[in-house]
């Protein structure tokens, strides 16, 4: 499994200056070579015996120039700017085969990040050595046992992060799984959660709304400071770090919560949302995004594979809610304002949400028993679930 360890770091300003030229020099490189590979193609297309671009050639192309075009270079790991146009190729296949958009350029401020590849960089206990740097502290040492892939260093707001991709088998270091049998989740945004086995709904932290006041005061703050001034880029800072803290407290909310079912039950019936379509209704559209319903079930399905569970994803026009959980009743229609209801068929009275959480659980139990013969509890039972290399500092 492919998992990656997100550790802050603690650099002295000396080591902060070369993190941001190192970012700034992948920057530089994933952007040269975007443009570079767009006047390659341009040119193929117009005269088919040129060569098509690729990011080996670009990757030669630059290592011939950069003495003596950009010998600013030189002061940072070599890393930096090979592994951006790495990742640049990569992200032309991802184009070609459909699954992301044409590549973008980066910005100064948004896109502060660099790569660095297995043989370039160690890790002894809390620190990390850094080609050119040496050796800066991390905040923890790295939880995960495995062969070690890469690492990338990012910045969000004023912090510096490195993200360690692991590629491991053993979790041995996870707490035995409680195995309280299956259970339902139903999301929505009045609640963050609402559980089949009756537990007061889990509330959702909704750190934009609690933060909205602040976050349009310091907007308007930064609309007023001209631009290219000391004090803009201090009201910038000001507002990047509440963003940052926004993040935070819905990150650190989703994994809490996430966590404990996976460690409580091996298997956990969801729905698909259709969040995409979701967000486009402009009455409910902050409250669905400040939920992070997405990163809720991208958390979740790793975490239980790691656990020997399942996530079964019940489909999107599933009538989880207005299907009544005692008789197996479903009503025509049920307008999102209505939480309870009577079923007509047996008289049984349904909150919305509980009844949502209910059916859920029975679909993810037939379901398991329909594909497998039986309900496994197994801690090794195989899946297919690989986490985002981008993952913030799983807790486990």
């Amino acid at each position: 499994m492919l998992i990656a360890h997100r550790i802050a770091l603690d650099p002295n300003n000396a080591q902060a200056t070369y993190l941001s030229r190192a970012a700034g020099v992948a920057r530089f490189a994933y952007n040269w070579a975007l443009a570079e590979w767009k006047r390659q193609y341009d040119a193929w297309k117009a005269d088919s015996s040129l060569p098509k671009p690729s990011q080996a050639a670009l990757r030669r192309q630059l290592n011939a120039i950069k003495r003596e075009q950009f010998p600013w270079m030189l002061e940072v790991t070599k890393n930096a700017p090979q592994m951006a146009i790495i990742q640049l190729g990569q992200a032309f296949q991802n184009f070609f085969a459909g699954r992301a958009k044409y590549p973008r350029f980066r910005k100064k401020g948004r896109h502060d990040r660099f790569s660095l590849s297995n043989d370039q960089f160690s890790l002894d206990a809390s620190c990390i050595r850094i080609p050119n740097l040496g050796w800066v502290r991390m905040r923890e040492t790295l939880r995960f046992a495995g062969k070690i892939l890469s690492a990338t260093v990012s910045r969000v707001a004023d912090r510096w992060f490195v993200s360690v991709a692991v590629d491991t088998q053993d979790d041995s270091h996870l707490p035995p799984a409680e195995n309280q049998g299956a259970v339902g989740v139903d999301l929505g945004v009045k609640a963050l959660a609402t559980l089949s086995t009756g537990e007061p709904p889990v509330p959702g932290p909704k750190p934009h709304k609690a933060l909205l006041d602040r976050l349009r005061r310091l907007s308007r703050s930064l609309s007023r400071k001209q631009k290219g001034s000391a004090n803009r880029k201090k009201a910038r800072a000001k507002l990047s770090k509440l963003h940052a803290r926004i993040a935070a407290i819905r990150s650190d909310a989703l994994h809490q919560l996430t966590t404990s079912l996976a460690c409580r039950f091996h298997t956990i019936g969801i729905e698909d949302l259709n969040v995409k379509g979701m967000v486009k209704n402009r009455r409910l559209a902050r409250s669905i995004a400040d939920m992070g319903f997405f990163e809720f079930r991208r958390q979740l399905e790793y975490k239980a594979a790691m656990r020997g569970g399942q996530v079964v994803v019940a489909n999107r026009f599933y009538p989880s809610s207005k299907t009544c959980s005692s008789c197996g009743h479903r009503l025509d229609e049920l307008p999102l304002s209505v939480r309870e209801w009577t079923c007509p068929a047996c008289g049984a009275n349904h909150d919305r949400d509980v009844n949502a959480a209910i059916n859920l659980k029975n679909m993810a139990v037939s379901s398991t028993v329909t594909a497998c013969g039986e309900e496994g509890s197994s801690r090794r039972r195989k899946t297919a679930v690989k986490p985002a290399l981008g993952e913030a500092g799983s807790k486990q």
